[in-house]
């Protein structure tokens, strides 16, 4: 886990709203108990889960028992590390919005306090739907459970998404800010967590043969692609609200446009990192010299894999006439020194022919003068490939003469994988961030004016969608990786799509 590793963490208390919900299930208990067979979790740590479900401790032990011997990355359960580790689990059965239940729930932290030594540290996790968030926040503000023991500490994890726009998402951070200072707000994007994200920097900055050609004289563009097989599945409603641009673009994928573009930081620290990735998202624009700079797609009905896939507008929870995009394409460029007029095409969709998450970066063409014309035409660019998910890892393209007396090129990859170069599983993202937390380092979590910055750059694309002089949906079919269009799209500048 990389640089928590060399540090352990304060004595605390994480209180989950939400704790009967999904998130908390597949990946926030499994991460704990995940931190505690590795012997990260300090032993003077306790969980009491918040939520309107009547539970008692010892029903909701038996749940998570159940959630874990499902979920967790560390099987079969260790049956005496979890018999330790239930016994730190709590419940209390409450409503987000009675302020009385707030006071009895800090009255029970003070009993855990002294059951657990947990030296009243006290972190918040919000794991409920997003329009939850402001009554919580505020019913912790006003009741007494910021107010803990002398020298103690309070923060609060706040999970995607932070608004819906600029508007909203401004309006919750001074929402936020009213009850909690920066530095105690944590913001979780689970993209940042995982091993090849975390790896960007190392790669970029502790390998002294890339970064020297980290920019616009040797880097032809850049693609960034987040592909899911699924559909909405149960979260139709949500969704529609959402759609692929506030569901991922907004977060994840400028995330990794920010990380992969970023200027070396004066330090390795929270802050350092994060004012370099913000200058990025302010360089950023929507490249509109053809049409709005985006294609958007919506799923109809398909083949995905040997599965029948049924439109978007058949799923649960989705209106017939939804003109919500499931996909979409998009053009960035970064106006600053290091990348003017290298161009960075983002795409993500869900019911695309698989599950897929990488930056690829493309490398220029050296000049073929040396080759004849039959092996100059057989040449391809040099790629660079992060693969984030499923297989995290990297791989690098290069051209290598075949053996023999012909004059034939063929590409060649190396390739890196963190599951068998280090034969050990990677941690969840969630176990990281969830440490890293802990730990009092927001390295990996987004600022708040990160957050404004990248709906600042979004707002417009809104603005012009809304006003009917943008991209209209364009329909594609389940298994395939999106409209017509998407491809036409980047062909027009002499390039396409990575096979994937």
């Amino acid at each position: 886990m990389a640089a928590s590793t060399n540090r352990y963490p304060d004595a605390c208390t994480m209180v989950i709203f939400g704790a009967s919900g999904d998130l908390t299930n597949r990946k926030l208990i499994p991460a704990l108990y995940n931190l505690d067979v590795d012997g990260f979790l300090p032993k003077n740590f306790a969980v009491i889960g918040f939520a309107r479900k009547p539970k008692t401790d010892e029903s909701y032990r038996a749940e998570m028992y159940e959630a874990v011997k499902e979920f967790s990355r560390t099987k079969p359960i260790d049956e005496a590390i979890w018999a330790e580790f239930a016994q730190r689990l709590h419940y209390a059965q409450s409503d987000y919005g009675n302020p009385d239940d707030y006071e009895k729930l800090n009255e029970r932290l003070r009993e855990i306090d002294g059951a657990h030594d947990t030296k009243g540290n006290r972190l918040y996790y919000l794991a409920t739907p997003p329009e939850a968030y402001p009554t919580i926040i505020e019913h912790i503000g006003e009741s007494s459970l910021c107010k803990n023991f002398e020298g103690a500490w309070a923060r609060i994890i706040v999970e995607k998404p932070f608004g819906h726009d600029l508007a909203s998402a401004r309006d919750l951070n001074t929402h936020t800010h009213k009850y909690f200072r920066e530095e105690q707000i944590y913001r979780i994007d689970h993209y940042l967590g995982k091993e090849t994200v975390q790896n960007i920097l190392v790669f970029r900055f502790a390998n002294g043969i890339y970064e020297p050609i980290w920019n616009r004289r040797y880097i032809d563009h850049v693609q960034i692609t987040v592909a899911e097989d699924i559909g909405v599945g149960s979260r139709g409603s949500y969704y529609d609200h959402a759609g692929v641009i506030r569901d991922i673009i907004q977060n994840h994928m400028l995330q990794l446009v920010a990380l992969t573009a970023m200027e070396p930081p004066v330090e390795f620290s929270a802050d350092a990192v994060r004012n370099e990735k913000v200058k990025v998202l302010k360089a950023l624009r929507v490249d509109t010299t053809r049409g709005d700079g985006t294609i958007r797609g919506q799923y109809g009905p398909g083949k995905v894999g040997k599965s029948l896939a049924q439109g978007y507008t058949q799923e649960e929870g989705v209106p017939p006439e939804s003109t919500t995009e499931t996909y979409l394409a998009m053009k960035v460029l970064i106006d600053n020194w290091r990348w003017a007029g290298v161009p960075f095409y983002i795409r993500s969709g869900k019911r695309l022919p698989k599950r897929v998450s990488e930056i690829a970066i493309t490398f220029k063409m050296p000049p073929l003068l040396l080759f004849s014309d039959t092996m100059g035409q057989q040449i391809e660019p040099n790629t660079l490939a992060l693969n984030i998910q499923p297989d995290e890892g990297i791989s690098l393209k290069f051209g290598s003469k075949v053996p023999g007396s012909g004059e034939n090129i063929r590409p060649v990859i190396m390739d890196f994988k963190y599951g068998t170069s280090f034969d050990v599983p990677a941690p969840d993202a969630y176990e990281r961030l969830i440490l890293d937390c802990m730990l009092g380092d927001s390295t990996l979590f987004t600022r708040s004016d990160e957050v404004e910055t990248a709906w600042s750059l979004l707002d417009s694309v809104f603005d012009r969608w809304n006003s009917g002089s943008g991209s209209f949906i364009e329909l594609y079919r389940a298994g395939t990786w999106g409209p017509k269009q998407a491809d036409d799209f980047i062909k027009a500048d002499g390039r396409q799509w990575r096979v994937l």
